[in-house]
């Protein structure tokens, strides 16, 4: 089952959408729609792009291009409000550290991804991914996210993972993780089966719209 991640703006129009000024939790007046800025990021290869176009095209690329960084800009509707979301997908590359936080600017939540299936992305989450974040963007909301959950049960995976004495992420590791670091919530996916990958940024666009009453959310400002 390959790994892959195709830079969204080769199958879909890129756009750059300005983030606007926000009010968490009032509704949106008419038609307009809220503009959110989500950015996305974790290791490299453990599906963040593959992550991004199942959920905007509904289907799973089936080729391996790393990305630097590239945005799309989509529109929905969750809990009956129309939201423009504006995705960022961000290389997970140590080469791209520097390159990588010229995204983060003005973003109201961010989605943080490891494998199911690998026990080093799940590891730099705590030790790289969210003290990042924190340090250029401290008090926006985080959605930790274990991708790929359909290698769980692969025997192919599960063979490598056991010659190296490991084994796939839990669930129950997953929630502890994403409590231990103060994630709004904590999700499992798996985009090749297409199967909670709506969920995922619905919740992201959740974690705006309705922050908890201690946590307000605000935009990043570059440190």
């Amino acid at each position: 089952m390959p790994d892959c991640r195709l830079i969204i703006g080769a199958l879909l129009p890129s756009r750059n959408v300005a983030s606007q000024p926000f009010s968490p939790g009032t509704p949106v007046p008419g038609n307009k729609m809220q503009t959110i800025k989500c950015v996305v990021v974790g290791d490299g290869a453990v599906g963040k792009t593959c992550l991004l176009i199942s959920y905007t095209t509904n289907a799973f690329p089936d080729e391996y291009i790393p990305t630097v960084f590239d945005n799309y800009s989509t529109q929905t509707c969750v809990d009956g409000r129309a939201v423009s979301l504006n995705l960022w997908d961000t290389a997970g590359q140590e080469e791209y550290d520097r390159l990588r936080t010229l995204s983060y600017p003005q973003t109201h939540v961010f989605i943080i991804c490891f494998s199911v299936a690998s026990p080093s992305s799940h590891a730099n989450v705590r030790h790289k991914w969210h003290p990042e974040v924190c340090h250029h963007c401290p008090g926006v909301p985080v959605l930790l996210v274990g991708t790929k959950r359909d290698l769980r049960g692969d025997k192919e995976t599960l063979e490598k993972l056991k010659e190296q004495g490991m084994s796939p992420t839990t669930p129950q590791q997953g929630s502890a993780l994403a409590r231990s670091i103060g994630a709004v919530r904590y999700l499992e996916c798996s985009a090749l089966l297409q199967e909670g990958v709506r969920e995922v940024f619905n919740e992201a666009v959740r974690a705006v719209l309705y922050p908890n009453a201690k946590k307000h959310a605000k935009k990043c400002v570059l440190l």
